[in-house]
């Protein structure tokens, strides 16, 4: 059993001068307080400290999201980890008071399910709640001979240190026989960007349990070469962390993937509905595919981009309906289709918007630093330098300038969405 810990800042630090200040004055108490620590290194642009998972605090407010490692095994426990973080949650608090909200995230027995991550605090919707360095990386096992694979995943795991060789070991493994390491790897890999054929393993994300609506989100961030998991919700003290495994299919396609994928059978609120909302559940979620699908045929952008992007606002609504709140991820998504309709005819003015909205569905779930969330706000300030600009035609021809500000909710969405 192991734990992390650290603290966030509710609510988090903007570009106001009330927190440059506090920040500063904060940031400089912790240089001050350990300018003889041969542990605690100053960076370019951030405090480093050599402890644990090397927790940072970013010179600039805005950028901070969360300062924890995990305190628990021989590396946490010879660098001293948790003293340095409970000295400058200490020292936060002083500047910050209420607005620190320490937590720890605890890997604990979860009944029928093995390991999982249970949340030990509040954790508010957009947090960061771990960033974790992989194991190693390869290939997954659909694209090499198995034999081949097993020969390269021993190599890997031999050159690890012996207590990251028995984080490896100690995962689940759905395909026992003759070639355990490619089972657990394939078990538990998380690709490396969507569709990759690459795919990492991580200590403790991959402890991380599946809910075909799950309250957090993984993500692989390709500058940093680390994974992440940010709440997709508020998740309450006390209730387990998920992820999604699959794709959202119906739930007995889902279900027998699960089953055969990850030797799972899901259990999550989602499966467990009673029969007339399973089949009101399966309705939408086909629905929901059918709309996907349709939207993301580029013959129906070009010809009859009207009905496509009508298309988008009835999924929008479906998203809602099935995923009660935590259907951010495709929100995202929709929005880039919607961008993608919008600018290809032209159409600046709400293609801004909806880049501006795919923006800030992204930062909640894959942060700041995600080069996704960041390409979004740069669509968002300049739709005009996709690719796609003029691609289909100019008939919807606008500027950014010609959003309109006197439109009520309703009424924006029917202007947004050509309804």
């Amino acid at each position: 059993m192991g734990a992390d810990a650290g603290f966030d800042m509710v609510p988090r630090l903007s570009t106001v001068a009330s927190d440059k200040r506090n920040w500063n004055q904060f940031i400089d108490a912790i240089k001050e307080y350990y300018k003889s620590d041969n542990q605690v290194e100053i960076q370019a642009n951030y405090i480093e400290f050599i402890a644990g998972e090397h927790p940072t605090l970013p010179f600039e407010c805005h950028k901070f999201l969360r300062f924890s490692s995990e305190i628990t095994g021989g590396i946490a426990a010879s660098t001293g980890v948790e003293k340095y973080l409970h000295t400058v949650i200490e020292i936060a608090q002083t500047y910050f008071g209420s607005r620190i909200q320490f937590w720890n995230e605890l890997v604990t027995d979860i009944p029928g399910k093995g390991k999982g991550l249970v949340a030990r605090s509040h954790i508010p919707k957009g947090t960061l709640i771990i960033r974790e360095k992989p194991l190693f990386s390869g290939c997954r096992p659909v694209s090499m001979p198995a034999a081949e694979l097993e020969k390269m995943f021993a190599a890997k795991l031999k050159a690890l240190p012996k207590v990251s060789q028995r984080q490896f070991l100690s995962l689940h493994n759905n395909f026992p026989g003759k070639y355990p390491f490619s089972g657990i790897f394939k078990t538990n890999a998380l690709a490396c960007r969507p569709g990759s054929v690459v795919g990492a393993v991580y200590p403790t994300i991959c402890l991380i349990n599946h809910s075909c609506i799950p309250n957090s989100h993984n993500n692989w961030n390709e500058n940093a070469e680390h994974e992440t998991i940010y709440a997709n919700r508020d998740i309450q003290a006390g209730e387990e962390i998920t992820i999604s495994y699959n794709s959202g299919d119906v739930s007995s396609v889902r279900r027998a993937c699960l089953k055969k994928a990850f030797g799972v059978d899901c259990g999550c609120d989602a499966c467990t509905r009673s029969p007339s909302e399973l089949k009101a559940s399966d309705a939408r979620r086909a629905q929901i595919q059918k709309l996907d699908n349709a939207i993301g045929d580029p013959l129906g952008m070009m010809n009859t981009p009207k009905d496509s992007l009508a298309k988008c606002h009835s999924l929008l609504r479906l998203l809602g309906e099935e995923y009660d709140g935590c259907a951010v991820v495709l929100t995202a998504r929709l929005y880039y289709d919607a961008f993608q309709i919008c600018i290809a005819h032209g159409d600046r003015a709400r293609a801004g918007v909806c880049a501006e909205r795919a923006y800030k569905a992204s930062v909640i779930y894959e942060g700041e630093d995600s080069p996704q969330t960041q390409r979004m706000q740069s669509l968002a300030r300049r739709p005009e330098d996709h690719t796609s600009f003029g691609a289909y035609s100019m008939k919807w021809k606008t500027t950014k300038k010609m959003v309109p500000k006197s439109l009520d909710g309703a009424q924006f969405e029917n202007w947004l969405f050509r309804v």
